[in-house]
């Protein structure tokens, strides 16, 4: 009987080993790879990890997936056949990645063990900097580190000022000022006159009382080359004017007012190009003080309008009309409407519109 049994224990350890042996294999040459010091100014570094199938039946590679969009893989498409070579190549681009990398190629294939990872290392030196690297934005003869001014948060009554760097790369002294200068900004250049291969900063001032709005707001401002405006040489400032409630209590806050919509989506379904879709929300203060509706703004492809009723007293209600223009559009519409209130858990909410203009 033990003579059986140890038989019996035998063959199924044979019969696992055999088919273990007889699925495709992969066996490398090494799945770690050291590139050193990789030059960012010389590119993209290649180098193919290659192996033998050392197993009884074709190997098929199924995937091959890279640890980042830096790394571009590239393999064998067909059935490797017992004893055969294959390769897996690892193309690494340095650009924009300065110092040391570690990243992986995980490899899918009908292998024992279905997944392999193959590794690359190394370090990037970084290239020397240009004048094209530190100021990447060309207005005219000059060129600017960038030439969109963010306030980002500001308050209603706030103050706040952002500079810029610029540097002139003609041959000729440039002298600088401004066109069309909205009130609630202001422009200082220094030096206002920039000499061939100078430096300058712009300062910008802004004043969201004087812009009396809320919401992301966004404005053109036009630059004067030695008298001369040409409107392409344009700067771009937004800031978004928020009421701060970070400061206020919870109490305060309970005592506050709270907005309530019945639905903010209104799915259209399908619509006949041309043709409109307008819908109604219904807004209730269910707050306890008064709800101010500080604006209301639509985004690209639809209307809304600002309720007659702006000021909402507690469970009192009021609505806002959108409506969507399919005139020019096709396929799926995802479009939105921004609210913006005194609710302080809720000073921003949007309602969507969306559907399909056939």
């Amino acid at each position: 009987m033990k003579k059986i049994v140890f038989i019996f224990t035998a063959l199924i350890c044979f019969s696992a080993v055999w088919a273990q042996h007889s699925k495709p294999a992969f066996s490398f040459e090494e799945t770690l790879h050291d590139f050193g010091k990789v030059e960012e100014a010389k590119g993209k570094v290649v180098y193919s990890f290659n192996f033998k199938n050392t197993g009884s039946l074709p190997l098929v590679i199924h995937n091959v997936r890279a640890s980042c969009g830096c790394t571009s893989p590239e393999w064998s498409r067909q059935p490797i056949a017992p004893g055969a070579e294959g390769f897996i190549k690892a193309t690494f681009d340095p650009k924009n990645r300065p110092g040391v990398f570690n990243k992986t190629i995980t490899v899918t294939a009908n292998t024992q063990t279905p997944n392999t990872v193959l590794r690359i290392t190394g370090e990037v030196s970084p290239k020397p900097r240009t004048i094209e690297d530190d100021y990447p934005r060309v207005v005219g003869p000059l060129r600017f580190k960038t030439t969109h001014i963010s306030f980002t948060r500001i308050q209603p009554k706030e103050k706040k000022k952002e500079e810029v760097e610029l540097i002139n790369t003609s041959d000729s002294t440039i002298n600088i000022t401004f066109d069309r200068v909205p009130k609630h900004i202001t422009m200082e250049m220094t030096p206002q006159s920039i000499k061939p291969g100078g430096k300058a900063i712009i300062t910008a001032s802004y004043d969201a009382s004087v812009k009396n709005d809320w919401g992301f707001v966004y404005d053109q401002i036009f630059l004067k080359m030695n008298g001369k405006t040409n409107y392409k040489n344009r700067i771009s400032v937004n800031a978004n004017i928020q009421e701060d409630f970070a400061s206020w209590s919870s109490d305060k806050k309970a005592q506050a007012a709270k907005i309530s919509v019945d639905n903010k989506i209104f799915d259209f379904g399908e619509l006949k190009q041309g043709n409109k879709a307008s819908h109604t929300y219904n807004i209730t203060n269910t707050g306890k003080s008064d709800l101010i509706i500080r604006k209301v703004k639509a985004s690209c492809g639809c209307t809304a309008i600002k309720p007659a009723k702006t000021v909402i007293a507690p469970g009192e209600e009021t609505s806002i009309t959108a409506e969507f223009n399919s005139a020019g559009k096709k396929g799926r519409q995802n479009k939105s409407i921004t609210v913006i209130t005194n609710d302080p858990l809720a000073s921003n909410i949007l309602l969507r519109i969306q559907g399909t203009v056939n």
